[in-house]
């Protein structure tokens, strides 16, 4: 199913995080209103204390209210994307369906913020450990301009791709949250040039349409403003609130349902590279405290070697098995061992870092 449908198809969960932005814009605009009354009494000195008081408990309460009820409901989004990519299927009462699979798959939302935290957190420090942005642009002139730009807006993605990695402990509801979420890194480490390429580029096209609405949105709120006397920098202010509200009911929806659409076409392609683990826990303490709890939900799985990592072998597919049973060969030439770059099969060196195979 294309992204386009995903997104149409889960509008009921826009509309949810439409109504809590939009709540959290109604409470601002009244302690708006509050704190220039307030600060009208006091003269210029004490609108400007009062505005300022206002823009921190404005953002102090969504800050609170997001970091909870919003990252729910997002979860809710995921796990029902997560269903509908997978099966084709969107389930019937999407809202009460994705809060069930939540509270089911995590129990309770301290595992969910836990399991977040450590995906979060490695996801980052994997992209600043093996991942260069100069490489996407190589041969170009100006390179370090242009690299330095494009690597803001990996950046940006970055956030969006933790989540594509939550989504794959939905599609593998038979593990544990942390093993599973693990997992789920490791498949985003394995697929990390091509999901990063598409994430800068969707994250490009949503820069343009926020200014755009943030322009949209402040001509008609500074009017009223300007109508009013009241000042042109909270007009923008409330302007960007608004914006904001949109981008996160809409544009963040959508770019969700497009990353883990892309996300999870390779989840189940992706044969688990048989080194990442020890490789990535190395690089990242988040994803190293995912990966002994998730060996701590499943400690008969077994992260199984046929051979030596390096020395020519053939690289080996990390596999759930029984100590009895022996580990798959994966194609020589699947994964390099330094960069974790993937490479047709029968490759002498990586086509990315020069590595011998």
């Amino acid at each position: 199913m294309k992204s386009g449908s995903v997104f149409r198809k889960t509008m009921p969960f826009c509309m949810a995080k439409l109504l809590l932005g939009g709540a959290l814009v109604l409470v601002s605009g009244i302690l708006l209103a509050i704190f220039m009354g307030l600060g009208w009494l006091f003269g210029d000195l004490g609108m400007v204390i009062c505005i300022a008081i206002w823009i921190g408990i404005t953002g102090f309460v969504r800050k609170v209210v997001m970091n909870y009820f919003g990252y729910l409901i997002k979860v809710g989004h995921v796990a029902v994307i997560a269903e509908t990519v997978v099966t084709g299927n969107v389930p019937d009462n999407q809202v009460k369906y994705g809060t069930q699979q939540v509270k089911e798959r995590f129990l309770t939302a301290n595992v969910y913020f836990a399991v977040d935290k450590l995906v979060s957190g490695a996801v980052k420090q994997i992209q600043r450990g093996i991942q260069k942005v100069s490489n996407f642009l190589q041969g170009i002139p100006g390179v370090e301009q242009i690299a330095s730009i494009a690597k803001w807006f990996v950046e940006m993605s970055l956030g969006y791709i933790d989540e594509c990695c939550l989504g794959y402990t939905f599609y593998k509801k038979e593990q544990g949250a942390f093993e599973s979420a693990c997992d789920g890194v490791v498949v985003y480490a394995q697929n990390i040039k091509a999901l990063l390429k598409n994430s800068a580029v969707t994250m490009l096209k949503v820069v343009l349409v926020m200014i755009v609405t943030v322009l949209a949105v402040f001509v008609p709120v500074g009017i009223l403003f300007k109508i009013l006397g009241w000042n042109a920098f909270v007009a923008f202010i409330f302007a960007c609130l608004i914006a904001w509200v949109l981008k996160f009911a809409f544009l963040d929806s959508y770019i969700l349902c497009q990353l883990m659409t892309e996300y999870m076409a390779f989840a189940p392609k992706t044969q688990l590279a048989f080194d990442l683990y020890s490789k990535l826990s190395g690089i990242s303490s988040s994803f190293k405290e995912l990966w002994e709890k998730g060996k701590a939900e499943n400690p008969t799985r077994t992260y199984a070697y046929s051979q030596p990592a390096y020395a020519g072998a053939a690289p080996v597919s990390v596999q759930t098995v029984e100590n009895t049973q022996p580990a798959q060969q994966a194609p020589k030439g699947y994964f390099c061992p330094q960069c974790g770059t993937k490479n047709p099969e029968g490759s002498a060196f990586c086509a990315e870092c020069g590595t011998k195979l």
